[in-house]
């Protein structure tokens, strides 16, 4: 009897399944685990965008407190914490005097051994060696707090802002094109156009801030920024400008007013740069400018000398159309400059009581070292009470000026572009007039500048005049807001 043994014999193909399951598995599981480092990675650098993202503009809200706070009619002006800082019109912020805003506990940008203070190292950098040592020593560095938490919510998490005179050599930039060695030792200064080093317009300051996230992400930023002092172009070539066609200009009969471009006037450490301007100066010459300004029945030429400039002639009275600033002569750009200066205005005042007491229209706390910006829509009638102001003041409606008042600044009066007076006293203005009628007399908008009107006529009534301040003007407009020059990102 014969038996057939298959019980112990296997394919050659047996667990071949299995294998090929274990290979895919082991791919899954290869995928999966790619997927996870992918996705890992992928947060990572979403976190990492994020964080860089959120520190760099907590570094630009520190940049943007710090030129805020510059601002004299800003409540947290730097002054009002550090008294002096910022020096008075005229004056220049030395070098090696410092302001730090600071932002946190345990932030201190002098202590250069404790990388937890967050030590401010670009100063010596930009400064020299020991700049911000020496400074320290000297007792030129400040501090104050910041105000960016409001409402008891967290402000940004900058660390802190600094602010300080800038050189050449600090911002690694040839200013004058001198092809030699960087200044160290000259602040630079900022004329609407170009920095130079020859103390023309407004100092240019620089405005830094470090900014730095609990996950060590940290941003340092930069500006360079000046008040436009210039850049509005205010730089009138007389005392009493009038912009626009067919103008009109009646002096008073009155022996004692002045209207005078001699600059005497010196404002604290200002001292007048120039001899002066004209006394009236007018923008077309194709009309009867003119004739209309020394017609008789104006009194101008009754009181020749009373009109006085740098042209040794008498009256003293030009064509200045091409000197006065272009923006200056033109619709658009006067009505420009207008929203320009509401917009930095410390007090916005609508179709006021009349009369009034100018006074009841100013901020509190206008001085001669604290000068305004004050906007009247509509007319302006001034009573009789005695009262100096100090700044810019733009009427766009008619201004009856009383000369009980004195104004030491800029008197803008452009949109129906008339002024006159209403009474007898021994106030008078001191820097500069513009006049142009950008509006009819219903306040609709003209096409063409119309006849701007400076009527001072009635018999023995008048002020003491104007009288040209460069210095005046200059820091009426050292006022408005500090200008952006540069930008830049510090490597950290």
């Amino acid at each position: 009897m014969r038996f057939s043994h298959h019980g112990g014999r296997r394919e050659p193909q047996a667990g071949i399944a299995l294998l090929i399951s274990i290979f895919v598995l082991l791919l899954v599981c290869i995928a999966g685990i790619a997927m996870v480092v992918a996705s890992g990675t992928e947060s990572a650098l979403t976190g990492n965008y994020q964080s860089s993202t959120a520190v760099y503009y907590a570094a630009i809200a520190g940049l943007e407190e710090g030129r805020g706070r510059l601002l004299v009619q800003n409540p947290n002006f730097v002054n009002n914490a550090v008294p002096n800082f910022i020096p008075p019109p005229g004056n220049t912020l030395p070098l090696g005097k410092v302001l730090y805003i600071l932002n946190g506990s345990g932030v201190n940008p002098l202590d250069s051994a404790d990388p937890a203070s967050f030590p401010d190292l670009e100063y010596d950098l930009e400064f020299g060696s020991g700049s911000l040592a020496n400074a320290n020593g000297a007792g030129t560095v400040f501090n104050t707090s910041s105000v960016s938490a409001v409402a008891g919510l967290p402000g940004p998490l900058y660390k802190w802002v600094r602010i300080n005179a800038v050189t050449e050599s600090a911002i690694n930039l040839d200013v004058d094109n001198s092809g030699g060695p960087l200044n160290t030792a000259t602040p630079l200064y900022y004329d609407g156009a170009h920095l130079n080093l020859t103390s023309t317009g407004a100092q240019a300051l620089e405005v830094t801030a470090l900014a730095a996230y609990p996950n060590g992400s940290q941003k340092m930023l930069q500006y360079i920024t000046a008040a436009p002092a210039t850049s509005l172009n205010f730089n009138l070539p007389a005392a009493v400008v009038l912009s626009g066609n067919n103008v009109q200009f009646t002096g008073p009969n009155y022996s004692a007013f002045v209207t005078s471009g001699y600059d005497t006037q010196s404002v604290g450490a200002c001292n007048p740069a120039t001899p002066g301007v004209s006394a009236v100066g007018y923008t077309n010459n194709t009309d009867s400018s003119y004739s209309n300004i020394t017609a008789p029945g104006s009194n101008v030429m009754n009181y020749q000398s009373q009109y006085s400039g740098v042209d040794a002639a008498r009256p003293d009275i030009k064509w200045v159309g091409s000197s006065l600033p272009s923006n200056l002569q033109t619709i658009s750009g006067l009505n420009a400059l207008v929203q320009t200066v509401t917009q930095n205005a410390d007090a916005v005042v609508s179709n006021p009581p009349s009369p009034t007491n100018l006074s009841t229209i100013v901020p509190a706390g206008m001085s001669a070292s604290n000068p305004a910006i004050v906007v009247v829509n509509g007319d302006l009638t001034l009573d009789s009470t005695n009262f100096t102001g100090y700044g810019i003041l733009l009427v766009t409606g008619k201004f009856t000026y009383n000369p009980a008042t004195t104004w030491n600044g800029l008197v803008l009066v452009i949109g129906k572009g008339e002024m006159a007076n209403n009474g007898w006293n021994t106030g008078q203005i001191n820097g500069g007039v513009l006049l142009a009628k950008t509006l009819d007399d219903s306040g609709n908008p003209l096409s063409v500048l119309g006849s701007a009107n400076f009527q001072f006529g009635a018999p023995a009534t008048a002020s003491l005049g104007v009288r040209y301040s460069s210095c005046w003007i200059n820091a009426a407009q050292l006022r408005l807001v500090y200008k952006v020059l540069s930008f830049r990102e510090i490597p950290q």
